[in-house]
Parts: C-alpha cells; sequence; structure tokens
C-alpha cells in the first residue's frame, strides 16, 4: 500500500493544535463536498472529499494521530508503506471513535492501520448525577521466550496519548506491573482489572487488555504452542547416529540422533513446547555444518573422502 500524508491533505502543519485540524477539515468539506461540485470536476472532487474525510478520521482523533505520527514520520506521500512489525507496542487506545463518515469508504492505508482498534462503546457524558463505567484499554506488550515458559511478572512501560492544555497530542508515559500467567502464547489477552479509563460518577474504573506478542529470536521459531529451533549437528554425527545434550527453554535434554539424518529433518521432543492444558512440542531441525578446510589436515581428509566413498549426491537429479 502506499503511504499517505494526511496532513499534506488537510493543508496543516505536522504541529498544528486539535482546533486547526478541525477548522482546515470543515473548510475543505465545504469545498470539495458533492453538492457544491456538479460537472466536469465532480469525480475528482469527491475523491478529494474522501481523502479530506479519511484524513480527518486519523487527525481528529488524539489516539489514531499519535499512532500515525509514530508511524510516519520517516515517509513521503505515495512511497510503498508497510508497518514494521509490534510498531504498536505499548500503545495504550481505548477504541478511537468514528465521525459521521463512513469508515468503509476510506482506502486499505486507514485500514491497515486502525482496523484492530474497532469502534468503542459510546463515550458517557461529564454529569456528575449519573454513573457510568469507564471505557476499556488495550494495548500490545512483547514477552520473551523464556517468560511464556515460565510465567512471572515485571513492568512494562506504557504510551497513551492525550490532548495538552494547547490542543497538542502529547503521549502520557506510564509504568505497570504486569503477572505473566504461565503458558500464554502470541494472540492471547491478560485482563487488568481497574486499569482502563475512569469511570464516570460512582462508576468503576475500566480494565486494561494487554495483547500478548512473543518476542523474536534467533533461536527459536514459535507457531502456536509449538517451538522450532535449529539443531547443527557434524557429518560424522549425521552419518553415524549420536547421543547429544541439547539446551532447550525448559532445561536440557538429552536427544538421539539417527543414523543417516539429514538436514531438514525434524526431531519432535513432545510436550516441551510452551505449557499448557495441551502443552506444544519442541521441534530439533537438523543442520548438518560442514566443518572448515583451514588447515592441511582437513583438506586431506575431505580428498581421502572423495576418493575412497562411492558417493553422488546428484544422482536422483536424473538428466
Amino acid at each position: 500500500m502506499e503511504y499517505k500524508d494526511y496532513y499534506k491533505v488537510l493543508g496543516v502543519e505536522r504541529t498544528a493544535p486539535q482546533e486547526d485540524i478541525k477548522r482546515a477539515y470543515r473548510k475543505l468539506v465545504r469545498k470539495y463536498h458533492p453538492d457544491v461540485n456538479a460537472g466536469p470536476g465532480a469525480d475528482a472532487a469527491e475523491a478529494k472529499f474522501k481523502d479530506v474525510g479519511e484524513a480527518y478520521e486519523v487527525l481528529q482523533d488524539p489516539e489514531k494521530r499519535a499512532a500515525y505520527d509514530q508511524l510516519g514520520a520517516n515517509w513521503k506521500e505515495g512511497q510503498a508503506f508497510k508497518p514494521p512489525p509490534d510498531w504498536d507496542e505499548g500503545f495504550e487506545f481505548s477504541g478511537g471513535g468514528y465521525t459521521e463518515a463512513d469508515p468503509h469508504d476510506f482506502g486499505s492505508f486507514f485500514d491497515e492501520l486502525f482496523a484492530r482498534q474497532g469502534k468503542p462503546s459510546p463515550h458517557m457524558g461529564g454529569d456528575r448525577q449519573f454513573s457510568a463505567p469507564g471505557q476499556d484499554s488495550h494495548a500490545k506488550i512483547v514477552i520473551s521466550l523464556r517468560e511464556a515458559y515460565e510465567g512471572g511478572s515485571r513492568d512494562f512501560n506504557l504510551r497513551a496519548p492525550e490532548l495538552d492544555p494547547s490542543g497538542h497530542v502529547v503521549l502520557r508515559e506510564h509504568a505497570i506491573r504486569v503477572t505473566i500467567p504461565k503458558g500464554v502464547t502470541s494472540g492471547q489477552h491478560i485482563r487488568v482489572a481497574g486499569k482502563g479509563g475512569a469511570g464516570v460518577g460512582q462508576g468503576k474504573a475500566g480494565d486494561l487488555y494487554l495483547e500478548v506478542v512473543i518476542a523474536e529470536d534467533k533461536a527459536h521459531r514459535v507457531e502456536g504452542r509449538d517451538v522450532f529451533m535449529d539443531l547443527p549437528i557434524s557429518p560424522w554425527e549425521a552419518a553415524l547416529g549420536a547421543k547429544i545434550s541439547l539446551p532447550t527453554p525448559s532445561g536440557e535434554v538429552e536427544l538421539t540422533i539417527p543414523k543417516h539424518a539429514q538436514s531438514g529433518k525434524k526431531l519432535r521432543l513432545k510436550g516441551r513446547g510452551i505449557p499448557g492444558k495441551h502443552p506444544g512440542d519442541l521441534y530439533a531441525v537438523i543442520k548438518i555444518v560442514i566443518p572448515p578446510t583451514e588447515s592441511v589436515k582437513a583438506r586431506d581428509l575431505y580428498e581421502q573422502m572423495a576418493r575412497e566413498m562411492d558417493f553422488d549426491p546428484r544422482a536422483r537429479l536424473g538428466g
């Protein structure tokens, strides 16, 4: 998808306060509204009208604007754009409302960035005689694979967008201690009661829901509760078989490598994946590592094998 410069669409600076955003939107809506643009230029005006509406949907809402600013600082209009993974880590939001415009009219850029927020519960007024629960908040946290295996607790820094007295969007950082349950997987949510938006009147505060993501690990790949890891072995271990000690996220295990093992073969360790009612499995994926030939002795050994072994690795390719 292509990056859209919403500030350019509305003709305002990135530092513009919210009131300037609103004024620019109202001016452009009147200019490009279909009711005042009949005739040959109607299609172009309608396209502009939709662009203005899409830009306002984001910039009028402090949460969406803060997220957009975080992503868009180094991009230009029309550039190929893809949000980096976990760009919204620690970004706290309560849903972000829509205006009277239909969000389905907007393009893939809008949908890609803000689809997961969805519509919030209706905003409740500030009447002190009225009681209503606060809105729930949402954020994404990234944990290590070890934390997924063992659980535990630690502090996470979250950033909540809000308006300062001058009408500018700022990020308020705050730390929260989270208990991570043993066996949590990517995509699951941890509920922190009472840490969402404040209630109205005597209403209780909303809850905070933390979406869990397991951090990428050079040594491991996670699929659901199953964990995959590369297992480097020597050519002689692959040919003759061996018993080795293998460090895993749940501790060291003894593993038998079968004779004639080939690169890519998966050795399954049942129940050694992420714990749970139905624990996942750990798969050790064999990767044969060829010793270097920097010494004369090593080269002599390879040459001896080439002479004495009747072996053609490409014999099955046909031709």
